[in-house]
């Protein structure tokens, strides 16, 4: 479909899908809201009548025929808001209903951030069973159908879609190790790239910070976007530097979009570090310009100052070579360990040096552990550690990695909150959690993780529309709907009208707020009083129901 038609599509009723039982009672009619319906058109006032899943009529419905009512009190009445980055490909698997989610109001989340959880081979899960152990979670998938079929048979609680990731195309063929594909290796990467769009990715996604991401050449990483392209997928980047290489980085995404063909989405826009703060305007000029000439380019953001990744990003790529044991064992070297320090302590544009972007240690906040005897870490800063251990921060940083198999999260305060405010305000920044889905309860709930694991859409609803008032109501909903549902080709969600799918969120704007902090962080949202997923209430009253109505969404590529 091309793009006017995709916008069309978003104003005409799609009556044909529900005509063959129009007459029939509804199973569900909301009524007395306030309908804001994605567009970014302000609200009206509307009863929303749902059969069959989908939403049947918009309109004055007192006299219909119902199974159930739902009074929203002159509430909003919304689109379910789209995660355009979400991390919950294993997390799904432990907690289906994925309360930190469905509390803000979301419904669908998109994910598969570089290293996508599948295609699988047995030595890819070998390298990664520690992660798999921790979740508890026995990877019986290697490829995107199996990883699907397996979420579909248990249920799960939001709609669900990923990318295929370039890391795990590279890391099935090349292994962690640093050395470029031959002719042949990289055929066999663009083979499992278009199986996994005929299998329902969405596009390609890279995330080149981490390594082996940053091995990848610009033309091995077009080469692998020309393969998605040709299915209609997009190319998503968590770029190869967010810092002081920020403009090369961007120019590199623009490259990859024109030489595919293949729209580009920028995950969790920022400019990050100390020296970078007050980019973020020349980066969006950047972006504006591309747009200008033609090249079809977005971004999305979380909109906090703090971002939260691996601690061993904290590492140059080149002490990656190999995996996480490799790595450990330079940690360990007394010599590669000097010279480790020595690259973290200048400054370079080659690299994404966190280092070199945080103010203090202080700016290190440790998230998950992945060993026990770790926990009472989590919570604390960087500067906690080295006060524990005696040690200095950079030792500190080390020896943590190494007694967590270099698998420590870490959130970072590296950001201008003029910046990320910037960035949420253009018309083209949609929004991400950028965070698993998780539970206060359970396994999950032993994690200390960024905040913005529970908290991001309605921070954004109380922060920069209800009390800083940088955002209207329905442009942020805008943000949160028909934006993201443009973007990923979804064109049977992100709207309120006739046909679409009943993903539709009611709250208060006045009282919607986030709960969680970075001090204390697995505290659900508040002010959602009914979330709808394909029709079903996954929240009532306020209440989570347990019901598991979300679907798998393929891309435009899915062969079944």
């Amino acid at each position: 479909m091309s793009r006017a038609a995709f916008c069309l599509s978003l104003f005409l009723p799609a009556i044909a899908t529900v005509a063959h039982d129009a007459n029939a009672p509804f199973d569900l009619v909301i009524v007395h809201g306030r309908i804001i319906d994605g567009t970014g058109s302000p609200w009206y006032s509307a009863d929303v009548g749902i059969r069959n899943g989908r939403i049947a009529a918009i309109g004055n419905l007192e006299r219909e025929a119902r199974a159930k009512t739902v009074d929203a009190h002159d509430h909003v009445v919304a689109p379910g808001f789209i995660d355009m980055l979400g991390q919950s490909e294993l997390s799904i698997l432990v907690e289906p209903r994925l309360p930190s989610k469905i509390f803000q109001g979301v419904t669908t989340e998109i994910t598969g951030e570089g290293d996508s959880v599948a295609p699988l081979n047995d030595s890819i899960v070998r390298a990664d069973r520690k992660v798999y152990e921790h979740y508890v979670v026995t990877p019986d998938w290697r490829t995107l159908r199996q990883y699907f079929a397996r979420v579909e048979k248990q249920g799960i609680g939001i709609n669900f879609a990923t990318y295929v990731g370039a890391t795990s195309v590279r890391r099935m063929v090349l292994g962690d190790e640093d050395r470029r594909p031959t002719p042949e290796q990289l055929d066999k990467m663009k083979w499992l790239v278009a199986e996994s769009m005929r299998a329902g990715a969405m596009g390609l996604s890279s995330a080149l910070e981490y390594a082996p991401a940053p091995y990848a050449t610009t033309d091995e990483l077009i080469a692998l976007a020309r393969e998605a392209a040709k299915f209609g997928g997009i190319y998503a980047t968590h770029m190869r530097s967010e810092g002081d290489g920020i403009m090369s980085a961007l120019e590199e995404a623009l490259r990859i979009g024109r030489e595919a063909g293949i729209p580009v989405e920028i995950w969790h826009l920022k400019t990050a570090g100390k020296n970078n703060w007050g980019r973020m305007p020349q980066v969006v000029a950047k972006i504006d310009a591309a747009r200008a000439s033609g090249t079809d380019i977005s971004a999305n953001t979380y909109a906090y100052t703090a971002w939260y990744n691996d601690l061993s990003a904290f590492i140059p790529p080149w002490a990656h070579d190999g995996g996480n044991a490799k790595l450990i064992a330079r940690l360990r070297d007394p010599v590669l360990r000097v010279r480790i320090r020595k690259d973290m302590l200048s400054a370079s544009s080659e690299w994404d040096n966190e280092w070199d972007e945080i103010s203090s240690p202080e700016a290190v906040v440790i998230g998950v552990v992945h060993r026990a005897s770790l926990l009472p870490l989590q919570g604390k800063t960087l500067a906690d550690v080295a006060r524990i251990w005696k040690k200095d921060s950079m030792d500190s940083l080390f020896d943590l990695l190494i007694e967590d198999d270099a698998l420590t999260g870490v959130a970072v305060f590296g950001m201008s909150e003029t910046d990320v405010a910037f960035a949420l305000e253009q018309p083209w920044v949609s929004v991400d959690n950028d965070s698993s889905g998780t539970s206060p309860d359970g396994i999950l709930g032993q994690e200390h993780p960024h905040p913005r694991a529970y908290g991001t859409f309605p921070r954004i609803l109380r922060k920069y529309v209800r009390e800083e008032r940088k955002l209207t109501l329905h442009d942020a909903i805008r943000k949160f709907t028909a934006l993201p549902a443009q973007r990923m080709r979804l064109t049977d969600r992100g709207v309120l009208k006739e046909g679409m799918w009943a993903d539709i969120v009611i709250f208060d704007p006045a009282t919607i707020r986030d709960t969680a902090t970075f001090e204390s962080p697995n505290r659900l949202s508040e002010g959602m009083e009914y979330v709808l997923v394909n029709g079903a209430p996954v929240i009532e009253g306020g209440k989570m129901t347990g019901a598991l109505p979300g679907k798998i969404l393929h891309g435009p590529g899915y062969e079944p």
